[in-house]
C-alpha cells in the first residue's frame, strides 16, 4: 500500500478506503492505478466517467429560431432560443430592424475581391479569438455568418461556393467560441449549421468534420460510446485526409478516457500518418487548429494523461508549449494549464505551482470553459496537499481565477 501511494500519489489512508469498499474510486484514481499496476485497461474499465447529455435544438428552418438580444443596461448579449411561433405572435412591430435594402448581384470580379477581404476577415477573428473572451466574439461571428450566406444568394457558380463554404467556416468557428464560452447545446447547434452551409457549397467533408466536433463536445461531457461512434462515422465518411486524421486523433482521445492503451497508440499513429499525408498533398482543407504546432503530439500528451501516465504527459505539454507561438494566447495558456494538471497528477507538485503562477493572473481574456474544467481538476488535486507551502501560497490566486472563468 505504501508503493502504491507513492506510484499514484494518493494517501494511504484513502486507498485503504477505497480497497474496504467505504470510499469509491474516481475514474481518476482507477486509471492511476490501472497504469501503475499495469494491469491493461481493466481496472480504468470498472469505473467509467459519468457522462452528462447535451439537449440540441434543431438547426433547420421548421426548427427553433435562434434571436441574439443585447441588454442596453449593461451591454451584455445573448444567444436564445425562441420557439418559431412565439416569434411570429409578437409580430414585426415588436423588433427593431435594420435593413440591408436589396442585395446587387455579385459579379465575378467583385466576388473576387470580396472573397479575399472576407478570407481575410476570418483570419482576424481567429486571432482575435487566441485573446479575446469567446463570449464578445459571438454577436460579430453570428453576423459574419450571416452577412456571407446572404452575400451567397446574389452570387453564382464558383463565387457562391466560395461564400457558403466560408460562412460554413465561420459558422463553425462561432461553434468554437460557444464551446468555449461554456454552451455546449449552441456549439453543437452552429456545428450543425456549419454542416448545412457546407453541403450547399458543394463540401462533403465539412459533413464528416462536423461528426468530429459533435463526437468532441460529447467527450468533454464524459460520453466517450457517442464519442466513439460518431469519429468512427466520421472517419469512413471524410474525404480528405486531414478530415480523416482529425477524427482518427479524436477517436484516440476517447479510446484513452476509456482507459484502452492499444486502441489508442494506433490512433494517434493513423492520425499522424493522415496529417502528414494531407501536409505533404497541399490538403486545402484547413479546419480544425491552426495555432498549435503538432496536433498529434498536443494529443498524445492528452492521451498520456487520460491512460494514467501524468508524468510522460507533462514531458510532451512541456515540449509542445515551448513550440507554440508567442501570439497564440489561448494556446499557450492551454499547454500551460495542461502541463500544470499533469505535473500535480505525476504527484509534482512544486513544478505544478512554478508552470501556474505565472499564468493565473492571464486567464480572464481568454475565458474557456475547458481550461476552468482543467483548472477545478488541478484544485482538487492540490487540495490533497495543502500543507504544501507552495499550494498555500497559490490556492487563493487559483480560487480568484476559477472565479473569473
Amino acid at each position: 500500500m505504501d508503493r502504491l501511494s507513492g506510484r499514484v500519489h494518493y494517501s494511504k489512508s484513502h486507498l485503504s478506503k477505497v480497497e474496504t469498499g467505504s470510499k469509491r474510486p474516481t475514474p481518476d484514481l482507477a486509471k492511476l492505478c490501472d497504469a501503475a499496476l499495469h494491469a491493461g485497461g481493466a481496472l480504468a474499465s470498472l469505473v467509467p466517467g459519468r457522462a452528462t447529455p447535451v439537449q440540441v435544438p434543431d438547426a433547420s428552418d421548421d426548427g427553433e429560431v435562434w434571436v441574439l438580444s443585447m441588454n442596453r443596461a449593461d451591454g451584455s448579449s445573448r444567444f436564445a432560443a425562441m420557439d418559431r411561433r412565439r416569434v411570429t405572435a409578437a409580430g414585426a412591430g415588436s423588433v427593431l430592424a435594420v435593413g440591408l435594402g436589396g442585395l446587387r448581384s455579385v459579379a465575378d470580379d467583385e466576388g473576387t475581391t470580396l472573397l479575399k477581404a472576407a478570407r481575410s476577415l476570418f483570419t482576424q477573428f481567429r486571432g482575435l479569438g487566441q485573446t479575446s473572451d469567446p463570449g464578445l466574439l459571438i454577436p460579430a461571428l453570428t453576423a459574419q455568418t450571416h452577412s456571407m450566406e446572404q452575400l451567397a444568394l446574389t452570387a453564382s457558380g464558383r463565387t457562391r461556393r466560395e461564400l457558403l463554404a466560408l460562412a460554413a467556416r465561420f459558422a463553425e468557428y462561432t461553434g468554437w467560441m460557444a464551446q468555449e464560452s461554456g454552451d455546449d447545446r449552441a456549439a453543437l447547434w452552429w456545428t450543425d449549421r456549419a454542416v448545412d452551409l457546407a453541403d450547399a457549397g458543394g463540401d462533403p467533408s465539412f459533413a464528416a468534420y462536423g461528426l468530429v466536433r459533435r463526437g468532441l463536445v460529447h467527450l468533454l461531457r464524459g460520453d466517450v460510446a457517442t464519442t466513439i461512434a460518431l469519429t468512427e462515422r466520421a472517419a469512413d465518411e471524410a474525404h480528405t485526409p486531414r478530415v480523416r486524421g482529425l477524427a482518427a486523433q479524436h477517436l484516440a482521445q476517447a479510446h484513452a478516457v476509456a482507459g484502452d492503451h492499444r486502441a489508442t497508440m494506433h490512433g494517434l499513429d493513423r492520425a499522424r500518418d493522415l496529417l502528414t499525408r494531407a501536409a505533404q498533398e497541399g490538403d486545402g482543407t484547413m479546419i480544425g487548429s491552426s495555432h498549435v504546432p503538432d496536433l498529434v503530439a498536443t494529443y498524445t500528451g492528452w492521451c498520456l494523461h487520460h491512460l494514467g501516465q501524468p508524468a510522460r504527459a507533462a514531458e510532451v505539454f512541456a515540449a509542445e508549449a515551448a513550440r507554440v507561438p508567442p501570439h497564440a494566447q489561448r494556446a499557450l495558456i492551454r499547454h500551460g494549464v495542461r502541463l500544470g494538471l499533469a505535473h500535480a497528477a505525476a504527484g509534482e507538485i512544486e513544478e505544478s505551482t512554478a508552470v501556474l503562477a505565472p499564468l493565473l493572473p492571464r486567464l480572464g481574456p481568454v475565458r474557456s470553459a475547458t481550461i476552468a474544467a482543467e483548472l477545478r481538476r488541478t484544485a482538487q488535486i492540490w487540495g490533497r496537499h495543502r500543507a504544501n507551502p507552495a499550494v498555500k501560497e497559490l490556492s487563493p490566486d487559483l480560487a480568484g481565477a476559477l472565479g473569473r472563468l
